[in-house]
């Protein structure tokens, strides 16, 4: 069984940067879209950024300059680096895997990962 886990979630002060990774674990995502989503305390979980497997990357409005997201060597595996963190960021970052890019901007996504708590203090 597939499963995604992410890693690298901590506190961090406002302007601070940081790197999230999601591995991939029970098999492989072959041609899969990889995504991250975010939710904020009180708040609906949100598109933040997305690869395809060609390498392709989309971002949301928030995340466009400042966030980066990308695949590993193996393609079973994905990054987001995230610069100039704020308060704003705030949340827990979850994986997502689904067949492409089309399904994850309808957020129909096949797979979640558990999440990752971002913290940013002011």
């Amino acid at each position: 069984q597939v499963r995604l886990a992410e890693f690298g979630g901590r506190t961090v002060q406002a302007g601070g940067s940081l790197r999230l990774s999601c591995a991939v674990s029970g098999g492989t995502l072959f041609r899969y879209a990889m995504a991250w989503f975010r939710q904020a305390p009180g708040k609906e979980r949100v598109y933040v950024a997305s690869i395809t497997w060609h390498g392709i990357e989309s971002y949301a409005a928030f995340a466009r300059g400042r966030f980066a997201v990308s695949l590993g060597d193996d393609k079973n595996s994905v990054s987001l680096e995230m610069n100039n963190l704020q308060p704003a960021d705030t949340g827990v970052y979850y994986c997502a895997a689904a067949a492409d890019s089309d399904k994850i901007r309808k957020n129909e996504i096949e797979y979640w990962g558990q999440g990752t708590q971002v913290t940013v203090s002011s």
